[in-house]
């Protein structure tokens, strides 16, 4: 049976996850969801939908979708489902799962990955995360919660963008950007989104694709793409104090200076080279790191030109679990080099910077 994809929908209280959920759960859209809700949520979507009192976990929408709510582990919730549809108790293509607006999802994404029973039914397809223009702002500046859901984000919708200036709009897209300058950013209808741009996006997978936004990459090329000629990179830290280090200096030549006062804990950063990484050494540094400081390394992914293999090396990881995988070829007369992305709560860049430069042959 082939793997069953399965999407996480993350995002902060009023962003317009209900309002994605209940299209999905209502509308004739012809395809057939399982959605998992997580019960302890702020807003049971249940009462909305459903009025019937019922005690049953697994409900049959009229659109041939599955509502589930999760009472015990999501584990069990996903072994649980599996199992009806092996069965043919229960017909569904794919699932959605609904975290609360509080929630880390580092450890649903996880789920996918360290349970074998869960791993062999089901193919993690990406990480949703909604934000709601209007307030995100304020939630992005109080809440840690709200920038970790962007931090691991494979793609977020901004809804409610229609409420706020275009100016605003604009800062906060920067803002995310560099929380999180892999995920495209789509603004968005409260909620309302073509079912075709949240499902099969292929986020998560280990594809050769790395998502960098390219003004990100623009941006900060003065800042990585010299690291081959042992450039002053860090003398320049030292001149101009710690608040250098935030990429949006880089905007202050264009008259974007107000994005520069966010000085957000989320941050991504990118490493390229053109010299190949040794794979001993490469595994042995990422591996010590992962050790002190997974728990605040969100997702980091990189395509890496490595030493003896004429193909990419895939690699990405979600806190402490990482994985790599072969990927294609590296095309004739195509320029081998790696381009790897971090997101992480107060990463220590120098250290990894440095210890990546170390890995090289």
């Amino acid at each position: 049976m082939s793997l069953i994809p399965a999407t996480i929908l993350t995002g902060f209280l009023g962003s317009g996850k209900t309002t994605l959920l209940k299209r999905v759960l209502a509308e004739a859209h012809g395809q057939k969801i399982a959605v998992i809700e997580n019960e302890f949520g702020e807003e049971n979507i249940d009462s909305d939908i459903l009025v019937s009192d019922t005690n049953e976990q697994i409900i049959q929408m009229s659109n041939g979708c599955i509502c589930c709510t999760i009472r015990e582990d999501l584990r069990a919730t996903l072994r649980d489902l599996a199992e009806k549809k092996r069965k043919g108790e229960l017909d569904f293509e794919r699932v959605v799962i609904e975290t609360t607006g509080l929630a880390d999802p580092g450890p649903v994404a996880q789920t996918f990955f360290m349970d074998d029973e869960v791993a062999e039914s089901y193919l993690l397809d990406s990480i949703l995360t909604l934000v709601d223009a209007k307030h995100a702002e304020q939630q992005l500046t109080d809440r840690q919660e709200a920038r970790r859901q962007v931090g691991f984000a494979d793609q977020i919708f901004i809804s409610k963008s229609d409420l706020v200036s275009a100016e605003d709009l604009d800062a906060l897209t920067h803002r995310l950007k560099h929380m999180n300058p892999r995920a495209p950013q789509r603004a968005v209808h409260f909620g309302e989104v073509a079912l075709s741009e949240v499902f099969d996006l292929r986020g998560f997978n280990l594809n050769a694709k790395l998502d960098i936004d390219p003004d990100f990459l623009a941006e900060g090329d003065h800042d990585h793409a010299n690291h081959d000629h042992g450039h002053d990179d860090h003398d320049h830290d030292h001149d101009h104090g710690e608040h250098c280090d935030h990429p949006s200096h880089a905007h202050s030549d264009h008259g974007h200076g107000h994005h520069h006062h966010h000085d957000d804990d989320v941050k991504s950063f990118v490493f390229k080279s053109e010299r190949a990484f040794d794979p001993a050494k490469l595994e042995d540094f990422l591996g010590a790191i992962v050790n002190v400081y997974g728990p605040r390394m969100l997702r980091y992914k990189g395509v890496l030109h490595m030493t003896g293999t004429e193909r990419k090396v895939i690699f990405q990881g979600v806190h402490q679990l990482m994985g790599s995988d072969l990927g294609p070829a590296w095309g004739e007369g195509e320029v081998r080099t790696s381009k790897m992305v971090f997101i992480g709560i107060d990463l220590p860049k120098d250290i990894l910077l440095q210890g990546l430069e170390q890995s090289l042959v």
